[in-house]
């Protein structure tokens, strides 16, 4: 059974009558019912009644409603209300407009809005990058999507959305201190997707892609990358590749390996497939076998001769996997050093990584269950990482995108190249030092607030250096 996490919290507020062992027996009915107890707080303390709040931490809905019950039938208590804790966060939404002055006399109004605004729409009539200068372009990202490939819920349409482009928004600020603002589409069409981003453009100073299908997402971004002129990215692929990255660079760095005589399996051929894949080739890897469930990719493969391949299935078929090797995805672990899992559970048995090299890294990111279990696979791996926060060396990208766009912002980039994203793998590893270093630790926490300093840093280093950078650097904006 898994363990109770906040995502299934509870807040019961129960009354009680006024005798000796009544908050025992409820702490004792909600252990022995499984749920874990945050805090107790005295809301009420009567001559006969006493009013408790208990917060309460549950495996899943069903077993919420089961704690509950538990209390119901306890002699002497009464449960007045229970709040879920996750769906009170998001009431209302979680973002709000705020003011960077306050408009308390006539001057005031005058210089925000007419007529004095007049003055600053000519000076970006006449200059249209002063739009930078005078206006919330600088330091704001759209985060879009079309709802259809939504974490592990996939089609779930715009509205339901909503609250996960919202979180994405939360983090660029919190980490960041970028301004973003989620943007739900109510189409499917690629054509009206880069349409509509086109059109929005001109307001924002990036454009974070999120939770778009594959194969359209390649398309939908490489498009808007050719069309804007502004940093578009799309973090289902890109934010994993370059934690990914970050990850390999310090389980190198821990164990005395050479990336660039790494073998590597990955197994998921999707989005975050390709870009691991492309952002590995750029650092020196040189031998990677890509599967899907039925087997390893190549270009001599049945379903790339006959043009039925999938984008990204191609793009892997044509650029790894040279030696065209072929086997399901145990196979393929054979003398490899690395297995990057991209895909789903039950994909290969902890067992099967003794066809590995001694000691191998394993990096199983199906969340929340991973290809591999990461308590049988440990006395296999040198060293392990998972996408779930409740294991060490969570791949996580929150790790990477409020860095990535802090920085990008910072110097006015362009557009995010391959090798801003390698600087920005660079960076991440660069916050562990080397008596930090471990194998449970070869990823910083997404709360260590050095991160988005060091992927900032680096990425509008490298954008100042290759030229998309067109702007002075600024002091990265991150409040410690």
């Amino acid at each position: 059974m898994s363990s109770p996490s906040a995502q299934f919290s509870l807040t019961l507020r129960v009354e009680l009558d006024r005798r000796p062992g009544m908050l025992g027996a409820l702490a004792t009915a909600i252990g022995e019912a499984g749920g874990s107890i945050g805090t107790i707080e005295t809301i009420e303390l009567g001559d006969v009644k006493a009013v408790r709040e208990i917060t309460v931490d549950a495996v899943d809905r069903e077993h919420g409603e089961a704690i509950v019950a538990a209390v119901e039938g306890i002699d002497g208590a009464e449960l007045i209300e229970t709040t879920d804790r996750t769906f009170e966060l998001h009431r209302g939404g979680k973002l709000f407009t705020g003011l960077k002055t306050g408009i308390r006399t006539r001057d005031d109004l005058s210089m925000a809005y007419t007529p004095g605004v007049a003055r600053v729409c000519q000076a970006i009539e006449a200059d249209r990058e002063r739009v930078f200068d005078f206006t919330i372009k600088h330091n704001t990202v759209a985060v879009v999507s079309d709802g259809t490939a939504v974490l592990g819920l996939g089609d779930i349409g715009p509205e339901a959305a909503l609250p996960v482009m919202e979180g994405k928004a939360v983090l660029f600020k919190e980490f960041g201190d970028v301004d973003a603002f989620p943007i739900c589409l109510d189409t499917n069409d690629p054509d009206e997707i880069v349409q509509a981003v086109r059109l929005m453009a001109p307001v924002f100073g990036g454009i974070n892609l999120e939770d778009i299908s594959s194969p359209r997402c390649f398309e939908i971004e490489s498009r808007l990358i050719e069309e804007l002129d502004i940093p578009v990215f799309h973090d289902d692929q890109h934010g994993t590749a370059i934690v990914v990255l970050a990850a390999l660079l310090n389980a190198c760095r821990l164990t005395g390996r050479n990336i660039e005589d790494l073998r590597v399996a990955m197994v998921g051929a999707g989005a975050a497939g390709v870009a691991v894949a492309k952002i590995l080739i750029n650092e020196g890897v040189g031998s990677i076998v890509s599967c899907d469930r039925t087997g390893a990719i190549h270009s001599a493969r049945e379903d790339y001769l006959d043009g039925s391949m999938n984008t990204p299935k191609t793009w892997l078929a044509e650029n790894t996997n040279l030696n065209q090797d072929n086997g399901s995805p145990v196979d393929v672990l054979e003398d490899a050093d690395v297995f990057i899992g991209l895909s789903g559970p039950g994909i290969i048995d902890a067992d099967d990584l003794q066809r590995m090299h001694p000691d191998p890294f394993v990096f199983a990111m199906a969340n929340p269950n991973p290809e591999v279990s990461p308590e049988a696979a440990e006395r296999y791996a040198g060293v392990m990482a998972t996408g779930r926060s409740d294991y060490p060396n969570q791949i996580n990208n929150v790790l990477a995108f409020p860095g990535v766009f802090r920085g990008a912002l910072d110097v006015r980039a362009s557009q995010i190249t391959e090798e801003m994203k390698v600087a920005a793998a660079h960076g991440i590893a660069s916050v562990v030092r080397e008596d930090e270093l471990s194998e449970d630790y070869i990823i910083p926490t997404v709360f260590n607030r050095e991160v988005s300093h060091a992927v900032a840093e680096a990425v509008s280093r490298e954008a100042m250096q290759s030229g998309v950078g067109r702007g002075p650097r600024a002091l990265t904006r991150i409040a410690y």
